[in-house]
């Protein structure tokens, strides 16, 4: 099994594929990697020899941002707007859309499940 970027990656899918698993990385970036290490997306993971994914790593390490510093930054990013007091900053801090998303009818995985509030009686 593959150890990248501390993510063990699928053997039996296509590197292409393989490296989307490794947070931070989409289709294009994983295709970009390949063309850069000049090794074919196409070919598995378990097909690679040590020296190629040797140089996926090092290519991976000097150029993309991934995992956990990924993942901080983007907390930090967060963290920001709702120190500012901004409109994001609030919606976040809200647990509510932050993108001008309706809230009426949907907004249910931001808002969590329903709780029902009574009517008033007369």
């Amino acid at each position: 099994m593959a150890r990248i970027a501390g993510v063990n990656i699928p053997t039996a899918k296509k590197l292409e594929v393989a490296l989307t698993y490794i947070f931070g990385i989409g289709r294009k970036t994983a295709q970009n990697i390949c063309a850069k290490t000049g090794v074919s997306g196409d070919r598995r993971v378990q097909e690679l020899s040590e020296d190629e994914i040797a140089k996926i790593r090092e290519e991976i390490d000097s150029n993309c941002v991934v995992e956990g510093e990924l993942r901080r930054e983007v907390g930090v990013n967060i963290k920001r707007l709702m120190d500012l007091g901004c409109y994001r900053g609030l919606r976040h801090r809200k647990g509510l859309p932050v993108r001008g998303q309706s809230t009426k009818q949907n907004a249910r995985t931001r808002k969590g499940k329903r709780k029902t509030v009574a009517n008033k009686k007369k």
